[in-house]
């Protein structure tokens, strides 16, 4: 006799109002059909897989224990948010992950009102929930806010700022803290469950409550003593000493898969008058694949993969990436001069980091998600005569830009920033887009700012970067694979604040800044087509200009076009400037700049983001052809003429 299949659950819940009609027992049915359906929709559209796993038994039980979207969740980062769309009615969508026109890969506000809080850089949840809490209670409107943060997040200060400022909040405010390292965690089983759901209930808070009152009739001594008692004993049992001191209510260490553990726990805190609260969860990252459980990195980011075998989808051999090249180059640089360490913010393998550390693993730090003390930290080496290289991000190195001012620039240190993602991203999206830092660097004083036109010119940098000791220095490229430019044995020390030219011409001016030297040189070849002579230079410097090259091409050429992969603000704008000084535009001269749009673009491929944003070859022509005042037709019967 063939046993009687399960019904499908996940197609009757479309959003939590759904899910929230089911039976207890029905939730890991749901939570099994979740977790499939997340597999087989990452694998069509890749994206973060392993963070999502973790999690798809304690989003079931968010959603189903608390009244969401007036709870307002907010996840930190946010990529962990794949089961989360699906439940909230986006699982239709659900394979278009990343894609041009299709669901973020993080949470997004525009997307649906599930999601309150977008986000995609760390530690940002428990300060955005502690808003959304003490806006309701403000307003004495019901709802609370949840931070659901993992315990890597916990590793930037500003997690902490907010707990320190989260005490007014009340009952209003709940952190779970998604612990799927074990880095913290004591462990996890029947008793401290059983301590959890203990510790939650009404009955413990009750008679803790009746406790707290009967002791305030004692002396102030006592009641601060039996305070403490009380505390340290549960802190000693549970491991939450940390977060009482902090002003929260702990509970936990619970099992994050086990939903029997879970759910009358957070309903206990739900129903509690406690507060503010935090509930140690403890994951797996990559929980229920075994592909991903086994993964050194859990999969944490992955390409289109085959489900049954786990293999990864592989693009086709080519060049090597950015972030390899300045690993390898800094790490043979450090095999000759002792001075050179390198710095990174939680991501040694997607700046090269990790290469540098296996040559050289005493120089190289990691300090977790702390990009504020990361360029600190290189200040202090710095003026200790080391030679440190703080590799993050643009994004990132957004949010220690005070550090950046303060810290190094207004002292003159040489710390060597190696600006990894520069300019737009792909299927990350606009929080991850390097679109500013020229901007943000280029206007301070002491700062030499370096764009790598391709692998070589990368190399060449970050041996510039290494010898250079007169202030501080950054260099910047973009994500992916380099142009198939060999890098040379022996590398060269570029003059600082001089450009070279790749071609000339005597009509129109290309001064390109970064990886767009491609772009510059293909638009080139279409203009000399039509018969208008064309420079390309690739600056290599934003700041300082080289101006002697910048003055001899705006003399001899009737229009200068600049291009960068760089919000306004960047080269063009500096050149504008030294012209207007210089009075070089006085003489009819036609400048335009090229720069990314005053706009946030969402993900998409590469190529349609840049074609988007307008500085692909065939919009550099429009833009020259716009300023000779000619259509490409009459163009094109001068050329024949």
């Amino acid at each position: 006799m063939t046993s009687k299949p399960h019904t499908p659950l996940l197609d009757t819940v479309p959003t939590p109002d759904e899910l929230r009609q089911l039976e207890p027992g029905q939730l890991r049915q749901l939570a099994d059909e979740l977790r499939t359906e997340m597999i087989d929709a990452v694998s069509t559209s890749g994206g973060h897989l392993g963070s999502g796993l973790g999690v798809v038994e304690l989003t079931v039980a968010i959603h189903y224990v608390f009244n969401t979207p007036d709870d307002k969740l907010v996840w930190d980062v946010g990529h962990q948010c794949y089961p989360h769309k699906i439940l909230t009615g986006r699982r239709d969508r659900i394979r278009t992950l990343r894609q041009g026109g299709g669901l973020s890969g993080f949470t997004k506000r525009a997307e649906s009102e599930y999601d309150p809080f977008g986000a995609a850089h760390s530690s940002t949840s428990i300060s955005a929930a502690l808003g959304f809490a003490m806006a309701n209670k403000l307003n004495d409107r019901p709802g609370r806010g949840i931070a659901v943060i993992g315990d890597g997040a916990m590793s930037a200060g500003m997690a902490y700022e907010a707990m320190n400022n989260a005490a007014q909040a009340g009952n209003r405010l709940v952190v779970i803290l998604n612990d799927n390292d074990m880095s913290i965690a004591p462990p996890v089983g029947g008793l401290s469950a059983y301590l959890a759901r203990m510790v939650s209930s009404s009955e413990y808070l009750g008679l803790r409550s009746l406790a707290s009152k009967a002791v305030k009739k004692m002396s102030r001594r006592m009641h601060e003593m039996v305070g403490r008692a009380e505390e340290y004993t549960r802190g000693m049992v549970t491991g939450g000493t940390l977060f009482e001191e902090l002003g929260f209510y702990y509970v936990g260490p619970i099992d994050g898969h086990n939903l029997d553990h879970l759910i009358p726990v957070l309903e206990n805190v739900r129903d509690t008058s406690e507060g503010p609260v935090l509930i140690h969860v403890v994951t797996t990252k990559g929980k229920g694949y075994k592909y991903a459980e086994e993964s050194a990195d859990k999969y944490h980011g992955v390409p289109k993969f085959n489900v049954v075998t786990g293999e990864k989808t592989k693009g086709a051999a080519g060049p090597p990436a950015y972030q390899n090249v300045f690993g390898d180059t800094l790490a043979k640089l450090a095999d000759d001069d002792s001075r050179i360490c390198a710095i990174t913010a939680a991501m040694p393998s997607g700046t090269g980091v990790d290469r540098f550390a296996k040559a050289h693993p005493d120089r190289s730090f990691d300090v977790g998600i702390a990009e504020q003390h990361g360029v600190t930290f290189a200040a202090g080496l710095a003026a200790q005569g080391m030679r440190p290289f703080a590799a993050i991000y643009s994004t990132f190195l957004q949010r220690a830009y005070d550090q950046v001012v303060h810290d190094v620039a207004i002292q003159n240190l040489p710390v060597r920033f190696a600006i990894d993602r520069a300019g737009l991203v792909g299927a990350d999206g606009c929080t991850h887009a390097g679109s500013f830092d020229i901007t943000y660097l280029a206007t301070l004083p002491n700062m030499v700012v370096m764009a790598a036109a391709d692998e070589a010119e990368l190399a060449h940098m970050t041996y510039t970067a290494a010898e250079y000791d007169e202030g501080p220095i950054a260099f910047r490229y973009p994500r992916g694979s380099g142009t198939g430019v060999p890098i040379p044995e022996t590398l060269e020390k570029l003059e600082i604040g001089k450009g070279r030219l790749v071609r000339e011409g005597s009509k129109v001016a290309i001064l390109s800044l970064g990886a767009r030297l491609e772009e510059a040189k293909k638009a080139a070849d279409t203009l000399e087509a039509k018969g208008l002579s064309t420079t390309v230079a690739d600056m290599r410097f934003a700041k300082p200009l080289d101006e002697d090259l910048i003055a001899r091409l705006m003399r001899t050429h009737e229009v200068v076009v600049t291009v960068e992969e760089g919000a306004i603000g960047g080269l063009g704008a500096h050149v504008l400037t030294y012209a207007s000084d210089e009075g070089l535009t006085d003489t009819g001269l036609k400048v335009r700049t090229m720069r990314l749009p005053d706009m946030f673009q969402d993900q998409d491929a590469p190529d349609k983001q840049y074609e988007e944003a307008g500085l692909n070859a065939p919009q550099i022509v429009d833009t020259v052809l716009k300023a000779l005042k000619h259509n490409s037709a009459s163009v094109d019967e001068e050329a024949r003429a």
